[in-house]
């Protein structure tokens, strides 16, 4: 497909390394051993929804290690509060929406590279909730009153803005509150602090099974159908530092994320042997809507550029952004 962007020269250059040091060492009749990684001891940030789910079975099922690396897992708000981390160096790889990435990018906070997938919504899989006695019944209900996110102006707010606007009501009519982490946002939603919440998966089935929360409306619909939601990135410089290394983490990622596509059961152990608060209990696991989780069979992962086009082409419509914006700036050859 033309719109796949291969990793290019870090991955391509890791590839030919690998290639000619098996050449050399043939005159001696021994195959050489492929070049240690560079950092084998990764702080990943990942946001700890189904979203990440790929990541979670990788790092559940040894993917990591068997390519050399001890990672260790930090769980995420969102991408926008990790961003400034990532680039003081705090964390090596982040996970999280591509809305705060690319805001962070043309903002110049940051010069980042996405380098693999994440998430494509499906339904079910980012949701509005309101409690059962909530006077809201409809999207129209919605203004003037609050709608929880986990970050401002983020990926929730534009797939709630785009699904208000095309049922007639103005996204600025309804009071966008942040309210942090998932779990907070649940009990502020149970605890009448907040009239309503934007939750992804698993949240929202637990908000469901333990609250009795009531989805008031699937994101997954209209212009925001089949929706990219997460990717992976490093900084551009990181990327430049370590090419054996993200490659590694890349090649364990891509055959989580293959794993996470193709056999529910592994997502579901994975999910429920996070560790607390973010485990998530067993009959939950088992009723979850799992995202698509894009990947490919090779050791280099590909992003599809038309795919987060999308992600801006909304962002544009919604959050004024600038149209001059090339999304090949945070893509490895752009």
């Amino acid at each position: 497909m033309t719109a796949r962007r291969v990793r290019g020269v870090a991955l391509l250059v890791t590839a030919a390394t690998l290639v000619f040091a098996s050449g050399c060492a043939g005159s001696s009749g021994n195959s050489a051993a492929p070049p240690a990684v560079e950092k084998p001891n990764l702080n990943v940030a990942v946001v700890p929804a189904l979203d990440s789910a790929g990541f979670f079975v990788a790092l559940h099922e040894g993917l990591f290690r068997a390519e050399g690396l001890n990672v260790h897992f930090t769980p995420a708000v969102s991408s926008d509060t990790v961003i400034s981390a990532q680039v003081a160096g705090k964390y090596d790889i982040t996970a999280g929406n591509y809305v705060s990435y690319i805001q962070a990018q043309q903002d110049g906070a940051a010069n980042l590279d996405i380098f693999a997938e994440g998430s494509v919504m499906t339904p079910g899989a980012q949701s509005i909730f309101v409690m059962p006695n909530s006077p809201i019944k409809t999207l129209a209900d919605l203004s003037h009153h609050t709608l929880a996110i986990n970050a401002p102006k983020n990926v929730l707010y534009l797939l709630a803005a785009s699904v208000l606007a095309e049922h007639g009501i103005s996204p600025g009519s309804v009071d966008f509150v942040t309210k942090g982490a998932f779990p907070q946002m649940i009990t502020a939603l149970k605890s009448g602090a907040i009239d309503a919440a934007m939750l992804p998966e698993p949240f929202a089935s637990i908000a469901e099974q333990a609250d009795g929360a009531v989805p008031l409306a699937d994101m997954d619909q209209g212009a925001t159908t089949n929706f990219p939601v997460e990717g992976y990135v490093v900084t551009k410089q990181w990327a430049q530092r370590y090419p054996r290394t993200l490659a590694a983490f890349d090649k364990a990622l891509q055959e989580g994320q293959q794993i996470a596509d193709t056999n529910r059961s592994a997502v579901e152990q994975a999910m429920e042997d996070l560790p607390a608060p973010y485990g998530v209990p067993k009959e939950t696991a088992a009723v979850m809507s799992l995202d698509d989780y894009p990947f490919t069979s090779g050791a280099a992962g590909s992003v599809d550029e038309v795919r987060l086009q999308r992600v801006v082409d909304v962002m544009q419509q919604f959050l004024g952004f600038d149209s001059s914006f090339n999304i090949n700036s945070m893509l490895t050859g752009g």
